[in-house]
């Protein structure tokens, strides 16, 4: 790999360690305001609606200059989030303008990886990325817990430095300032990212010609060949995998009797699984394969059925890493293929963008449906089930559909001739 490419996910990682601390500081910030319980898991909602909402913007912005740039200016308004949060500002709030930088940055951080690498290389790329940003969620998510542990941060806070007075007085704002610290490292970073020398589109003024240009590119991605089903896989898979982090937790304090930390680290388990499947796949999936992987959803599907029968922490915890391993070996190709689609039919940031789209709806109507199930007080066991079954028959009807385009269609479905659609 180039040296870039390092200093790209560097950036990256710095970022999405930030992400994941200011989101334990922001849990940490509603309690110490007595907000209700349910404004907690609406942190996750206020951060990814403006991935929704704002798709048809972000995409357009990131193809409008170099990438590099993109991500430093969307890494000060992630910034200006924790500063706002820092400022007393509600954390509902600062977490949204956080979910509106990571919005922005999302389309840039991966664009680049196809502007800058050769395709023969994405699906490496996307292993190490996704390896990283699963790295980062564990680790922000650890260094988020232990700031805010009472003994840990009145160590930290009876640090001071000389002649300045920084205003850091409680353990939010300490847990804040260190978050801060973080970014600023993701953004120095950002200043060395490489300029690949593609040529950038100006950006347009009129929001409704960006809404319509959005339209068109969704539309183009979801009847392509190939496109549409990368697309179908990933936008499952970030739904299902959003959904499951609540999964984990439910039945992990009904099946295992664990209470609410234990459980949540069992989250990690998962992703420790993803970041093992992502790292495997780069290694031996090529783009030219990456549609085979499919049967692996299927699979993880089912594989999700077992957690009905399991009621002992040394079965569940191999049982998890395994889910975890097949979702990332399966998403890492499909990621790298809708990229390179993506890439050739519409420029980068708007792929990006239209991929960001259609995953983030995805979390928002599954976690939703979710909650719809435990407000009806369904069991967890029915839960894991109707889970567990909807995926798999999801993933048979999208191998399915990637067959019939393979046999409906001409040299347009195959990776060797994708340069010259």
């Amino acid at each position: 790999m180039p040296f870039g490419f390092y200093i790209i996910m560097a950036a990256q990682f710095f970022s999405a360690l930030a992400d994941n601390a200011l989101l334990i500081a922001a849990i940490a910030a509603l309690r110490e305001m007595q907000a209700p319980a349910e404004y907690e898991p609406l942190l996750k909602t206020f951060f990814t609606l403006s991935y929704v909402v704002l798709a048809a913007f972000v995409g357009a912005f990131a193809d409008s200059m170099p990438k590099g740039r993109v991500m430093f200016i969307s890494n000060t308004i992630k910034i200006v989030g924790c500063g706002m949060m820092f400022l007393n500002v509600h954390p509902l709030a600062a977490y949204a303008i956080v979910g509106l930088g990571a919005a922005a940055y999302s389309p840039a951080k991966y664009g680049i990886l196809t502007e800058y690498l050769p395709h023969r290389l994405l699906v490496v790329a996307n292993g190490w990325i996704e390896g990283l940003t699963v790295g980062a969620i564990i680790l922000g998510v650890v260094i988020g817990g232990t700031l805010i542990r009472p003994e840990i941060a009145q160590h930290l806070l009876t640090f001071d430095f000389p002649v300045i007075e920084t205003g850091v007085d409680t353990i939010g704002e300490m847990a804040l300032a260190v978050v801060a610290v973080l970014y600023v490292i993701a953004s120095l970073f950002n200043l060395y990212v490489p300029d690949t020398g593609v040529d950038h589109k100006a950006l347009k003024k009129n929001p409704i010609y960006l809404i319509h240009e959005f339209k068109h590119c969704l539309t183009l991605l979801w009847r392509d060949k190939l496109g549409q089903i990368s697309l179908a896989v990933t936008t499952l898979f970030w739904g299902a995998g959003a959904t499951l982090q609540f999964i984990v937790i439910k039945w992990s304090e009904v099946a295992l009797g664990l209470g609410l930390s234990k459980a949540s680290l069992l989250q990690g388990v998962v992703a420790v699984g993803v970041a093992i499947g992502a790292i495997t796949a780069a290694k031996f999936i090529t783009l030219r394969k990456s549609v085979l992987v499919i049967p692996l959803g299927i699979a993880m599907g089912l594989i999700v059925l077992a957690m009905n029968f399991v009621g002992n922490l040394w079965v569940a915890v191999p049982l998890l890493i395994l889910v975890g391993s097949l979702s990332g070996f399966f998403v890492v190709p499909m990621n790298a293929l809708l990229q390179h689609r993506g890439h050739i039919l519409m420029g980068a940031g708007h792929s990006i963008a239209v991929q960001n789209f259609n995953e983030n709806l995805s979390i928002l109507i599954m976690t939703g449906l979710y909650y719809l199930m435990i407000k009806m007080d369904l069991s967890i066991y029915l839960v894991v089930t109707l889970f567990g079954l909807f995926v798999s028959s999801l993933m048979y009807l999208i191998r399915r559909r990637h067959i019939a385009n393979q046999q409906n269609c001409d040299d347009v479905c195959h990776l060797d001739d994708t340069a010259h659609h």
